[in-house]
C-alpha cells in the first residue's frame, strides 16, 4: 500500500509506457510494444528505433490503462490496442472512449472517475487538459487530435500527475492551482517534432520546459517517459539531465525503474 510520504516505483518501458501500483491498483500508461520500424500516420511516417523492454504477457494484471490518445502510433500500436481488451478500464480522451469500445472511458476537462481500492476506499482520476503541440488548442486539435492528461489522488495517499502529450505550460499552471504540489508528475518530454507541422516547432515538451513544468507543479519527483524510441524525438536522456541539472533539481529526476 502506498501513503503519501512513500515513493512509489515507476517502470519504464520504453516510450511512453510506464507501470506503477497506486493505490492498490496498477496502471499502465500509453500502451507501446510494437517492434521497431516505419509507421504511417497523415503526412508521412514515424519511425520507431528501440523495442520495449518488456512484453505485455509479461506485465501481469493492468486494473487501468491511462491513455493520452489512440490516434498515433507512438502512443497506442497495435500490440497495445490487442491489450486493452483485456483491461478492465481504459481511461481516454472523449473522442477516444468513443472510438476504442465499451471498456473505455472519455474523460473531459477536469471530470473526475472514482475507482474503488481491493482493501476498501477510493483513488479519484481527473482528467485534465492536453494540447499536443504550439499554440491554441483550437488550432491544435485540427492537426494533432485531444489528448488528455491525469492526476490522481486519494486518501493517504500521494498526489500524481501523467502529463500525457502536452507542449502547454499554461495549462501545466492551471492544473498546479487546482491540485499542487503535486507528489510525483510523470512528464511526456523529448521535444518531438514533425517537420511538415507547426513549422517544425516542438509537440511536446522540450527539457528545459519538463523542469519548468516541475518548478510550476512544485513536484517532489519527475519521471520522464516518451523522450525515447522513436527517430522523431530531439532530446533524450542527456538533455533531460542537462536540462534539470541547470534549473538546480537534479534531485528530483527519477528515471524510473527500467525494464
Amino acid at each position: 500500500m502506498t501513503s503519501a510520504d512513500e515513493q512509489f516505483p515507476v517502470r519504464v518501458l520504453g516510450g511512453p509506457t510506464a507501470l506503477f501500483e497506486y493505490g492498490g491498483l496498477r496502471f499502465l500508461t500509453d500502451p507501446t510494444f510494437d517492434a521497431p520500424g516505419d509507421y504511417q500516420v497523415p503526412g508521412g511516417l514515424l519511425t520507431k528505433t528501440e523495442p520495449s523492454s518488456a512484453a505485455p504477457a509479461g506485465l501481469g494484471r493492468i486494473d487501468v490503462v491511462l491513455l493520452s490518445h489512440d490516434e498515433h502510433p507512438d502512443n497506442l500500436d497495435n500490440s497495445g490496442r490487442a491489450l486493452l481488451a483485456d483491461v478492465p478500464l481504459t481511461l481516454t480522451t472523449p473522442g477516444g472512449g468513443q472510438r476504442l469500445g465499451s471498456g473505455a472511458k472519455g474523460l473531459a476537462d477536469w471530470e473526475p472517475i472514482e475507482l474503488d481500492r481491493p482493501g476498501g476506499g477510493t483513488i479519484t482520476v481527473t482528467g485534465v487538459p492536453a494540447i499536443h503541440g504550439p499554440g491554441a488548442r483550437e488550432e491544435v486539435e485540427p492537426i494533432t487530435g485531444q489528448v488528455v492528461g491525469f492526476v490522481l489522488t486519494g486518501e493517504d495517499l500521494p498526489t500524481v500527475y501523467v502529463s500525457g502529450d502536452n507542449a502547454s505550460l499554461d495549462l501545466v499552471k492551471q492544473i498546479a492551482e487546482r491540485f499542487g504540489p503535486v507528489d510525483t508528475a510523470i512528464l511526456f518530454a523529448g521535444a518531438p517534432r514533425v517537420p511538415v507541422i507547426f513549422d517544425g516547432a516542438p509537440i511536446v515538451l522540450d527539457s528545459a520546459q519538463a523542469a519548468e513544468a516541475v518548478t510550476i507543479l512544485d513536484a517532489r519527483r519527475v519521471v520522464p517517459v516518451h523522450y525515447d524510441s522513436w527517430s522523431h524525438f530531439t532530446e533524450g536522456r542527456a538533455e533531460l539531465v542537462a536540462a534539470f541539472t541547470d534549473a538546480g533539481l537534479i534531485d528530483r529526476l527519477d528515471l524510473g525503474r527500467l525494464g
